[in-house]
């Protein structure tokens, strides 16, 4: 649960310790503003993404399914930065099929949260493998970190690449090559 008050008070002591008045117009509001925004930035920390995986289909089929272009927005653990940018997920199904806006709904309760790019990938992955059950999971992600563009080396423009997998795509490398050929459609 997000403690507002204590949001608050932690913001306002930043203010006053970047050498700002915490009393002027501007900012008068700025530290309940921004506790609010931290229930809607970090509410993937209450949430379960068994929630959203637990809802399946029965299918016959056990053909690869890919959900690519997945935005997401996430905030760095390291430096309390963005960063965001793209996920794209593959599973080959063993008996059931989840709903496609459940697997963005999934993306969405790990990116909610403090995090790191190479976790967030594999806590997905993790989470369709333990909730969905299926022969294999692939998750890859595409982030550009404002840790990195906006202070220290200060390269915009850069991407981190993340890739996790998962069962039958750990073992078998062409259903990987078949993964990557038809991300390039």
């Amino acid at each position: 649960m997000i403690d507002q008050q204590k949001i608050e008070q932690a913001v306002r002591l930043m203010l006053e310790g970047i050498g700002e008045d915490v009393t002027r117009e501007g900012l008068r509001e700025t530290p309940s503003r921004i506790a609010r925004m931290c229930e809607e930035l970090f509410g993937g920390m209450n949430e379960d993404a068994k929630e959203h995986l637990s809802r399946t289909f029965s299918v016959d089929t056990s053909e690869m399914v890919i959900e690519r272009d997945i935005t997401f927005y996430s905030m760095c653990e390291h430096h309390i930065l963005p960063f965001y940018g793209k996920a794209h997920i593959a599973y080959i199904p063993d008996g059931k099929v989840v709903g496609l806006s459940k697997l963005a709904r999934t993306v969405e309760v790990f990116a909610r949260r403090l995090q790191v790019q190479e976790q967030l990938t594999g806590q997905i992955a993790d989470a369709l493998m333990e909730h969905m059950q299926p022969k294999g999971a692939l998750v890859m992600i595409e982030a550009e970190h404002m840790c990195m563009t906006m202070r220290g080396i200060k390269k915009p423009g850069s991407r981190t690449i993340t890739l996790a997998k998962r069962g039958v795509f750990e073992a078998d490398s062409a259903l990987e090559e078949q993964f990557f050929r038809m991300m390039q459609r």
